[in-house]
């Protein structure tokens, strides 16, 4: 009996000193740990209840580099799609002259709007016709012949208008509700100078960039809404200063600058610079109205191009009654052969800098 009760002590005495030893551990195991980290500022004490895997975010589609090439192109291409009149002078698309406050400038909106695109005659450029188109020089020389050939011809002719002229705001109000776009002819030193006098704030092969950069800027100031300039002044080409590279090169940046475009009047062949550098630009195919006895043969010959090559411009010289005239008989059966009237902003052609495709 004895021998039992003395075998439970032993007993009960290892179980508490295994209790003893559990504890002591227990506590040196929370020494060396250190105390629980106190709970975030203005939070519970609480685990954190389990976070959501996030969606995996969907995949960007991939857009080619040619894709966005051509996008980045064709917001600058000069010409509208929609039909209609032509807007007036838009004060967001002006300027004032460094040095001139009141003589505004043309130049490109803050929202990349530009004039060769505002000002722009509406082209359909889904069609697949081949393009033809007609700019006719010496706009507001005359009043009456230039009043009667916005009148009368369809408004895809695009029309160069004189810096020399007078009376232009009634002028060009008209063409622009007839839907004719309209270019600021700029004088340049022609073959044959002196005899070949182009006029005033010319700008000429003697003076230097910078200075017929001042012209350029003064001439541009001259009046508003035009798509672009030309260098056909009546008769007159500006052949020797269009001829040197190292002068056109920052007038075509300027008009670029700009939002212009350019079109050269020397026929296509004769060297022209303006394709190849900085600035939407279109070359004259054939001039139509050179004898004035040839008009329809040259006319004929302009709708050939056109077919052969897919577009064509012509140019003529001045707005004279015979000129008109044959133009808009030309012009009223060019759907019923095949062609399509075209203003000159949808011809024009980019920079060598620019994809083809924005065309």
């Amino acid at each position: 009996m004895i021998g039992q009760m003395l075998g439970g002590w032993r007993g009960l005495g290892a179980f508490w000193l295994a209790v003893l030893l559990l504890v002591g551990g227990g506590a040196a195991v929370l020494q060396v740990l250190g105390p629980p980290p106190p709970p975030l500022h203005g939070q519970a004490a609480t685990a954190p209840p389990p976070v959501a895997a996030a969606a995996p975010a969907p995949a960007a589609a991939p857009r080619p580099l040619v894709t966005e090439h051509r996008e980045a192109t064709v917001a600058d291409r000069p010409g509208r799609d929609t039909p209609g009149p032509i807007a007036d002078p838009d004060p967001a698309l002006l300027e004032p002259t460094p040095g001139a406050p009141a003589d505004m400038l043309p130049r490109i909106a803050e929202d990349g709007r530009r004039p060769m695109q505002v000002y722009a005659a509406g082209f359909d450029r889904s069609s697949r016709r081949p393009r033809v188109g007609i700019l006719l020089a010496g706009i507001g020389l005359n009043q009456d012949d230039s009043s009667k050939a916005i009148h009368d011809l369809p408004g895809g002719v695009t029309l160069a208008v004189s810096p020399y002229a007078t009376r232009l705001p009634k002028l060009l109000a008209a063409a622009r509700l007839g839907e004719h776009e309209y270019l600021l002819a700029i004088p340049m030193e022609p073959q044959g100078f002196p005899a070949n006098d182009p006029g005033p704030r010319a700008l000429m092969t003697g003076l230097s960039p910078a200075e017929n950069l001042d012209r350029l800027r003064w001439l541009l100031a001259h009046l508003g809404g035009y798509v672009g300039v030309t260098n056909a002044l009546g008769g007159l080409r500006g052949e020797r200063l269009a001829g040197m590279a190292d002068q056109m090169d920052p007038i075509l940046a300027e008009l670029a600058r700009r939002g212009l475009l350019y079109v050269d009047a020397r026929p296509a062949g004769s060297g022209g610079v303006a394709v190849q550098h900085h600035v939407w630009s279109r070359e004259v195919d054939l001039e139509v109205d050179e004898p004035i006895d040839d008009i329809d043969v040259k006319l004929a010959q302009l709708e050939q191009i056109a077919h052969d090559r897919g577009d064509a411009l012509g140019l003529a010289e001045a707005p004279s009654p015979v000129t008109v005239q044959h133009i808009a008989a030309w012009a009223n059966g060019l759907l019923e052969r095949g062609l399509a009237l075209t203003p000159v902003s949808a011809l024009a052609r980019p920079p060598s800098d620019v994809a083809a495709s924005a065309q």
